[in-house]
């Protein structure tokens, strides 16, 4: 049985380990609030980006389809995978290092990934083909360091180098509540033409030129937006596994508190005992 410095020792370094749960805790949700804001604005103008396109390539003639929306035999995909830089933050980097594999497992082609994080470089590092590592893209993170990562990549699809790109990355629900999110980036999903729309829309400049303006600015702003959900994301499982750890830790805290008390009464009961029987046998002595 350990004695009571042990267990005073063991119950000073889980208030320690508490004071900084907690404290993570804080800093996260104080992070989470400005991430999920952006998150929260960038919505709304992604989803209206990609209804002009469908809007304005809805009757397009099959010819001009952008070169980015163009489909052809697949032989060689790229698979961007988003997870944070720091860990302590549940299963969020786990998953989707769980869900690269498995997505890598069922390609029956070959496969490159492009890793946005250390802790899916790190997993995928020595196992993996990895196309390129923007784990420094989370410093001083912007649309503009996004934007050269998704025109790096558009170019290597417009180059023939993959003919699929597909997207890994935890969406944002809640605080306590990620999805793990597989997208495919491209070739894009262009709507079919059915030949019934309708349309008095006088196009200035053309619509193929309106179409081939859009879809990148829509790419990139696809890619971005995977970045903020997974940003908020992670700030939102951290908090919550601070949560739970700070909570376990007071469990444990309460169980060793009161131990402790048990081991001392018991230890202050056998003095007392030993201090009666030493006055009894000087008594009968």
């Amino acid at each position: 049985m350990a004695n009571l410095k042990e267990i005073r020792g063991r119950i000073t370094s889980i208030s320690s380990t508490m004071q900084i749960t907690s404290a993570m805790k804080m800093v996260s949700a104080a992070k989470l609030k400005k991430a999920q804001d952006a998150i929260v604005m960038l919505r709304p103008y992604s989803e209206k980006l990609q209804e002009i396109i469908q809007n304005v390539s809805s009757n397009s003639d099959s010819e001009n389809v952008s070169v980015f929306a163009q489909k052809r035999e697949v032989k060689k995909v790229l698979i961007i995978a988003v997870t944070s830089n720091r860990g302590l933050a549940g299963a969020f980097n786990s998953s989707i290092v769980k869900e690269l594999n498995h997505k890598i497992a069922e390609t029956p082609v070959e496969v490159e990934v492009l890793t946005i994080g250390k802790k899916v470089f790190d997993a995928v590092k020595r196992s993996r083909t990895v196309y390129d590592n923007q784990s420094a893209i989370f410093d001083h993170m912007s649309f503009e360091k996004v934007s050269k990562v998704s025109s790096k990549v558009m170019k290597a699809f417009k180059e023939g180098q993959f003919d699929e790109v597909h997207l890994i990355y935890n969406k944002f629900i809640n605080a306590a509540t990620q999805e793990v999110k597989t997208e495919q980036l491209l070739p894009i999903e262009m709507p079919e033409n059915t030949g019934n729309v309708v349309s008095d829309y006088i196009f200035e400049p053309s619509r193929k030129e309106i179409i081939e303006s859009l879809i990148p600015k829509s790419i990139k702003t696809q890619v971005y937006k995977a970045v903020l959900d997974s940003i908020a994301s992670e700030h939102g499982a951290r908090m919550t596994a601070m949560h739970k750890a700070t909570d376990n830790a007071q469990a444990l805290k309460n169980e060793l508190v009161i131990f402790y008390n048990k081991a001392r009464q018991a230890a202050i009961t056998n003095e007392i005992l030993e201090i009666v029987s030493g006055a009894e046998a000087l008594k009968n002595s």
